[in-house]
């Protein structure tokens, strides 16, 4: 059986069992087993244990029950309704600011959560019901808790560029750095869409009526709510960014510092912490077990010589690189319509980090662009992660198309972020590049 028959069997079997709900991580375990018992010799399946067991053991994962576990503990101290009180407080003044704040308060949970799930959920429940009360636009207010939600992969720390930098063997902390810029860059057009909508249309996003707004004493208060998660964000990514520490000691940094954070909020209960490490729990292991199974998968495709094959197909396809590179980019946005981006990183970096290099592109910059890439998948029907999120807090008022139009224009936005880190590698490339190691 040839190499292109193996190819496309390969993707068949393995799509056909994710379409019966299958979980992924079994999914591709399954798929990696039956695989090489089918197309390789099944003496090959001894290999599997020590894969896995390197697999899981990298340095590199070290550092991810630390993040996750640092998000856990914020997320049960209350950070994200501190937050949006600070925001709205600053906000609310302007056309739109209410959307506006949203995004904020998104963009530095995802700083602090590195997840796009979060902040989704958080704001859901928060902000939607007082834009609503508001007399927002349905379409702007599940836009901008959708899309801002999904920031967490981008902004470091950055579970998603853990995974990343572990599969295309890149420095942890030089690719949570690139995200720093084309996060903001991706915040602020969000913002700026916003305010210039309702700069345009105030029926979409009313400003709060004057007596209602916050005076400047009242302000300046409510940003006692927002020092300390920012201030541990910056102190984990300076320490990162300065050497001080490697991201896995500066993980345990920022899980101490989210301890501190809960007690200063007086919210370091035995039932929030016990909540919080079950939670962390649970998510560590279901990113162990698709990186199990991720694994089974990679040994199957290397076996059988698929990685190869598909390399030197591109190597041997006599096309301009930003064609390759469009294409490489195209794969991952319609597996990004499809699946999480976990399983999406375990089988395309080691496939695509050798042909980006091979065809001179910046490792540092491509790592960056995947993710960023990865993010508007995240946003993409037919599956739309951050819709799903969002639907399932239970706003009976709102239809899944209602999320899909709403969160469009933000799509656009997003997707001129990335285009401007492909034609302007430095927005990426920049601040890393000055890192001392």
């Amino acid at each position: 059986m040839s190499t292109a028959a193996i190819t496309i069997s390969i993707v068949v079997m393995l799509l056909c069992i994710m379409s019966t709900g299958f979980p992924i991580a079994l999914s591709l375990l399954f798929v990696g087993i039956a695989g090489i018992l089918i197309w390789a010799n099944p003496a090959a399946l001894s290999v599997l244990p020590s894969t896995i067991i390197v697999a899981t053991t990298k340095d590199f994962f070290i550092a991810l029950p630390m993040f996750i576990f640092m998000a856990g503990v914020l997320q049960t101290s209350g950070v994200g309704t501190r937050l949006y009180d600070t925001f709205w407080k600053w906000f609310a003044g302007l056309r739109g600011g209410l959307a506006a704040a949203t995004v904020g308060v998104s963009t530095v949970l995802a700083a602090t959560t590195g997840s796009g799930s979060t902040a989704t959920v958080t704001m859901g429940m928060i902000a939607y019901p007082e834009m609503k009360k508001r007399g927002y636009s349905k379409y702007l207010a599940v836009g901008s808790i959708c899309c801002g939600g999904c920031l967490g992969p981008l902004i470091p720390p950055s579970i998603t560029m853990i995974l990343v930098a572990a599969y295309a063997d890149l420095s942890i902390g030089k690719l949570f750095i690139s995200g720093v810029f084309p996060g903001l860059l991706t915040s602020g057009l969000f913002m700026l869409y916003i305010l210039a909508l309702c700069y345009l249309h105030p029926e979409k996003g009313p400003a709060v009526p004057r007596s209602e707004r916050a005076s400047w004493p009242e302000k300046f208060i409510s940003l006692r709510g927002a020092i300390l998660p920012i201030l541990l964000v910056i102190v984990v990514l300076g320490f990162i960014y300065t050497g001080i520490t490697t991201p896995s000691e500066a993980g345990g940094m920022g899980a101490f510092g989210a301890l501190c954070c809960a007690a200063y909020y007086r919210n370091l209960t035995v039932a929030n912490l016990k909540q919080a490490m079950a939670s962390s729990i649970r998510i560590t292991a279901m990113i162990y077990w698709i990186i199990i199974g991720g694994s089974a998968f990679s040994s199957l495709l290397a076996i059988t010589g698929v990685s190869n094959f598909i390399g030197e197909l591109f190597a041997g396809a006599d096309l301009n690189r930003w064609i390759i590179f469009a294409i490489m980019m195209f794969i991952i946005f319609v597996l990004g319509m499809l699946m999480d981006s976990t399983p999406i990183v375990i089988i395309t970096m080691p496939i695509f980090m050798p042909i980006a290099r091979s065809l001179d592109f910046d490792p540092l910059w491509f790592g960056l662009i995947v993710t960023m890439n990865l993010l508007i998948g995240f946003l993409t029907p037919p599956f739309g992660l951050a819709m799903f999120y969002f639907k399932g807090i239970g706003h009976k008022d709102l239809s899944m198309l209602d999320l899909y139009i709403g969160c469009l224009p933000f799509v656009f936005m997003m997707s001129l972020a990335l285009v401007l880190c492909i034609f302007f590698p430095a927005i990426a490339t920049w601040l890393p590049n000055q890192m001392i190691r």
